[in-house]
């Protein structure tokens, strides 16, 4: 009984965490009270969200460590060097077409030239810390935590992951206000099909790292978008996402259903 109890006690606490992380995350919290920060040509808001991200990922870290003993994140090197050999060829794939499509799609749109800082701030380092808070809170404790509550049920992984990807995607929606209608329907499904990808690649090699390098490199894909004063996404661009992450996803779910093995 006592077990049962921890376990139903460090459920709730994943849970919450997760909500609190998310949360965070979502609203700059804390740094927005405390970081104004301006340098160069960047936007001072990326030093607010990376300074708040990396803050988040501090405590979330800790939290897990004294009150979710038994949560097994995965931040070793177990099944690293197996999972990068099977996803790296997926991601880089998905990291190309979406970077050639945001490029050709913003023609007519390059009216801006950033100063190097601007291209390594907001281009590459900014999604570094995206990558990590967003992978903890949705890979490591809500799909763990969803997983965990549907264990008595059939595929309860599979559902996890696809139910974590859902929500993942729908996080999104407030990044899309005053988007036109084709931009949000794509943006939801190439966001939800990304989660399923990053989460099966999760589970197939149980190490947090695989899915935070892939998310990572994927992100990479917005550097165009330093180049330009443009806040829309072409239409063209969002549409052939769409369709290659949906095609990616959809080989996961199948990759996942087929092989049961874990890669080492």
């Amino acid at each position: 009984m006592k077990t049962r109890n921890s376990n139903t006690k460090e459920l709730i606490f994943i849970g919450v965490l997760a909500l609190l992380l998310a949360a965070g995350d979502l609203f700059a919290f804390p740094a927005s009270l405390f970081v104004n920060i301006t340098f160069s040509d960047i936007d001072p808001i990326y030093f607010t969200l990376m300074i708040n991200q990396w803050l988040l990922i501090g405590l979330g870290l800790v939290a897990v460590h004294f009150l979710c003993p038994n949560l097994h994140l995965g931040l070793g090197k177990d099944g690293l060097k197996g999972g990068m050999k099977k996803y790296a060829l997926s991601g880089g794939i998905l990291f190309v077409v979406s970077l050639v499509a945001f490029a050709l799609g913003l023609i007519g749109n390059y009216n801006y030239t950033p100063t190097a800082w601007k291209i390594l701030i907001e281009g590459f380092i900014y999604y570094i810390s995206v990558a990590f808070i967003e992978e903890l809170y949705v890979r490591g404790l809500l799909l763990n935590f969803l997983e965990r509550l549907l264990k008595n049920k059939r595929n309860a992984t599979l559902i996890a992951i696809i139910v974590s990807s859902l929500i993942f995607s729908l996080g999104h929606i407030p990044g899309m206000i005053g988007q036109g209608a084709l931009t949000v329907v794509c943006r939801l499904i190439w966001t939800a099909m990304l989660g399923i990808f990053l989460g099966v690649a999760y589970k197939k090699t149980n190490n947090l790292w695989i899915p935070i390098i892939l998310h990572t490199v994927i992100d990479f894909c917005g550097v165009p978008f330093c180049f330009t004063s443009a806040m829309a996404y072409p239409a063209i661009s969002v549409v052939v996402i769409a369709i290659a992450y949906v095609f990616v996803g959809g080989c996961s779910i199948y990759d996942f259903a087929k092989k049961k093995e874990v890669l080492k």
